[in-house]
Parts: C-alpha cells; sequence; structure tokens
C-alpha cells in the first residue's frame, strides 16, 4: 500500500505550501512510505485527485486544493483532517496504516482491547449495573463541566460590559473636557 499525497510544486500560497511541507514532513520524519503527486506540472495527477476527493469533502467552488492524502486509491483525507488525526495520535489508522509496534496507537489499540474484554466479562459476571453506573457517574461530570462552562462564559461577558463600560465612561469624560 502505497500512501499518496497531491501537492503543488509550484504553488503561489504561502499557506498551500506550509500545509504540504507539514504532511511531506511528519511522513519522512516517522519513516512512512509515500509518493508526491504533483498537480502543477502534470495534468493527469491533478485531474486524478479532482475526481476522487469525495463530493462532501470538496470546497464550495468544488476544486479541492492540496494537499490530499489517499492510500492507493482510498481517500484518507485533505490537511485538516491529517492534523486533527496527528493531535489525536490515530495517524496510522487514519491512513489506513497498520501502526507500528511501541506506538502510542497501538497502545491505545491495545488498551481498548483489554477494556472491552474487562467490560464482557463483568457483564457475565452480573457487573452489568456497574458498568451503567460508571456511565451514568460519567453523564454527571458531562453535566457539570457543561455547567461550570456556562458560569465561566457568563464571567467572561460580565468582565467585557466592565471594560466597555470604563471606556465609554473614558469617551464622556474626554469629550467634557474638550
Amino acid at each position: 500500500m502505497v500512501i499518496k499525497v497531491f501537492v503543488a510544486t509550484s504553488s503561489g500560497s504561502t499557506a498551500i505550501k506550509k500545509k504540504q511541507q507539514e504532511v511531506v514532513g511528519f511522513l519522512e520524519a516517522n519513516k512512512i512510505d509515500f509518493q508526491q503527486m504533483d498537480i502543477a506540472g502534470d495534468e493527469d495527477n491533478r485531474k486524478w485527485m479532482r475526481e476522487n476527493v469525495p463530493g462532501e469533502k470538496k470546497p464550495q467552488n468544488g476544486i479541492p486544493l492540496p494537499p490530499q492524502i489517499f492510500n492507493e486509491e482510498r481517500y484518507c483525507g485533505d490537511f485538516e483532517s491529517f492534523f486533527s488525526a496527528k493531535e489525536e495520535n490515530i495517524i496510522y489508522s487514519f491512513l489506513g496504516l497498520a501502526p507500528p509496534p511501541g506506538t502510542k496507537e497501538t497502545e491505545k489499540s491495545d488498551a481498548t482491547d483489554e477494556t472491552e474484554a474487562h467490560t464482557e466479562d463483568k457483564a457475565d459476571e452480573g457487573g452489568h449495573e456497574e458498568a451503567q453506573s460508571a456511565s451514568e457517574d460519567q453523564q454527571e461530570s458531562k453535566e457539570e463541566h457543561a455547567a461550570t462552562g456556562v458560569h465561566e462564559a457568563g464571567e467572561e461577558k460580565e468582565e467585557e460590559e466592565k471594560q466597555e463600560e470604563g471606556e465609554e465612561k473614558e469617551e464622556v469624560e474626554e469629550q467634557e473636557e474638550s
């Protein structure tokens, strides 16, 4: 399986160049085999990329911008998808590759397998109620966090209003002095 990164080697956009460099640099640093497919100098590459990016991933104008990432014929994603996968340490599954042993992604996969096996054992032993209780605790925690977030947002808004009032007072005072 070969990862294909569609790039524009002669792009005038510095944003596109930086995104391309980040993808290519990451793949090189992690020794992931890939091919750069230039869409600026090869009309066939450009046409293939545009035809194979799924409709829901295309921008409003219908022309997807590089970098676009494929595993052979399978579309993996654009830069934003790549960046998210990298941040979540799931880059290998994003690329459709098996993670090498000892990577965080492998550890996550192993931990998930162990958790699922442990949960299944508990269910067999009648531990279903404990699992449900843990789920309820998580829900309560989420609700508390959401309420705290609303409270904090309210405090920020009050602070902004006070600051605006202070600025308005200063403006009035300056006008009165004039």
